[in-house]
């Protein structure tokens, strides 16, 4: 039972890092590409829109597939996407290639969720959720900074060169050793599974998620670049700040994922509070060889527990429709990445790039705010 969860965590990897992995690369290709920093920083929000506004539909329509070919041919996908980007000549053929992958990561989150889920049993969906978020954790960790790296010894391009090979390996595994599963009962239907969205209490969740991941990627977005132009870094110094960024997503992920099996809501307040804490502490350590560690820190930690939580916390929300509901989680947080690489981009033109720390943390105070009343709607309504 742990070898399906174990491989679909390393193809999870691939495709997560693949979304997230340019951030550490935004200020090369910005160079490489002639387009500004906020430009560039626009290859996010497509990503993300692109599947705020596909996932739900894109996963409905694709779960009545075999899961096994549908796992190993979004992989197929993304090798070809990131081999596309790796020979952009200009911003526009590096905005489709990044277009391509934004439709297949939806399909592969939600599914290989509801198949950890379906696994383990609802009672223990946050620990099952959160082996298969490993892979997500293993981005933050070693994706991203790793990326960083290879980027800056020998280009950006080499990263994702290197990702269309990850993910071509990952088909191969998957083809290899995932035993293919039966095809879900497709008694409910497309609107069937649409019904769920008259949930006053589901639309809440999934607004939470918007909020929580415009707060995180108004800053994340341009973490890499905070770190050059404002501590002074260069490029392998910040790989290795991206690295234990990451890393400390590891307890991040632990907690999250024992926080979430016992209050959802609650869980998803107390990591906001702390990562709004490390948000507005960032700037002002910024010289700081101790303070800066400490607020990346405790940023990275509650980053990567919000992962968790939020994907945990709508299909929780929805237990009857688990992967059309991990779909719309994915769509929320998709949406919210968007707009907080758009609002990042915005204060850095409006207001600098020091500002941008205590415009997430506004943000992810709102989401704060946001847990906690419906916590208290979910109690006056049960």
């Amino acid at each position: 039972m742990l070898l399906p969860i174990l491989l679909l965590a390393a193809a999870g990897f691939t495709v997560l890092t693949t979304e997230f992995v340019i951030v550490g690369l935004l200020p090369g290709i910005a160079r490489d590409l002639a387009v500004s920093i906020p430009q560039a920083g626009l290859l996010v929000t497509l990503f993300a829109f692109t599947v705020a506004c596909c996932g739900p539909f894109l996963t409905a329509w694709a779960a009545r597939f075999e899961r096994k070919r549908l796992f190993v041919g979004i992989l197929l996908l993304f090798a070809a996407a990131n081999a596309l980007a790796a020979l952009a000549s200009n911003i526009y053929v590096m905005a489709f290639a990044r277009l391509v992958p934004a439709l297949g990561l939806p399909v592969f989150w939600s599914l290989a969720s509801e198949t950890a889920v379906d696994i383990v049993g609802p009672a223990y969906a946050g620990r099952a959720i959160g082996k298969i978020s490993f892979g997500v954790v293993c981005a933050t960790v070693f994706g991203i900074p790793v990326g960083t790296l290879v980027g800056d010894a020998f280009g950006w391009r080499a990263a994702f060169w290197l990702l269309a090979g990850l993910a071509l390996a990952k088909a191969l595994l998957l083809f290899l050793y995932l035993p293919k599963t039966p095809r879900h009962n497709q008694a409910t239907s497309l609107l069937g599974q649409f019904g769920i969205l008259r949930s006053r209490l589901l639309q809440g969740h999934v607004v939470l998620s918007v909020l929580v991941f415009s707060g995180m990627f108004t800053a994340y977005t341009y973490l890499a670049d905070i770190l050059e132009r404002l501590a002074g870094f260069d490029g392998a110094t910040v790989g290795w700040y991206l690295m234990g960024f990451g890393a400390v997503g590891l307890l991040g992920n632990s907690l999250g994922g024992r926080a979430v099996d016992r209050h959802p809501l609650l869980a998803s307040a107390g990591f906001c509070a702390l990562m709004a804490i490390g948000l507005l502490a960032v700037v002002p350590s910024i010289q700081s060889p101790l303070g800066l560690p400490l607020a990346l820190g405790l940023w990275g930690a509650s980053q990567a527990a919000l992962f968790l939580v939020s994907h945990v916390r709508v299909i929780k929300a929805a237990p009857q429709a688990a992967a059309f509901a991990a779909s719309l989680n994915i769509a929320g947080a998709n949406l919210g990445i968007g707009l907080g690489a758009l609002i990042g981009g915005r204060v850095i033109d409006s207001f600098g790039l020091a500002s941008i720390g205590n415009v997430a943390a506004l943000l992810i105070g709102s989401s704060l705010l946001l847990a906690l009343w419906l916590c208290s709607a979910r109690f006056k309504t049960s």
